[in-house]
């Protein structure tokens, strides 16, 4: 599988939304959706498990990927990389969302 970085740093190769599109898997679908809904506790659907990967301008998008605030900041301010962005060490934006996700973005390649 090609390598597929987000703007945080997250690997998106790893990712059941994004292996579920690429190798157009039902079964990593229906399994994701019912891991999701029980980890987010949010239902999620076996159509809603598809993803192009973060930094692409395609959709879809799932989950929180495509309502996220580092990505649409990211492609807002043309960096490939939120750690490559001259405003990262003061951004409250990534200070929310490695609050929320559980990880700092400078751990991250």
């Amino acid at each position: 599988m090609d390598k597929c970085t987000g703007y945080c740093g997250i690997d998106c190769t790893k990712c059941p939304g994004y292996i579920a599109f690429k190798n157009n898997d039902d079964q990593l679908r229906i399994k994701t959706a019912q891991e999701w809904s029980k980890q987010y506790n949010h239902e999620f659907s076996k159509d809603m498990i598809n993803c192009t990967g973060c930094a692409s301008k395609e959709e879809p998008h799932c989950g929180y990927c495509g309502i996220c605030k580092v990505r649409a900041c990211a492609q807002k301010k043309s960096v490939s990389r939120c750690t490559l962005c001259k405003d990262f060490e003061n951004c409250k934006t990534r200070q929310e969302f490695e609050k929320m996700a559980g990880f700092n973005m400078k751990d991250k390649p």
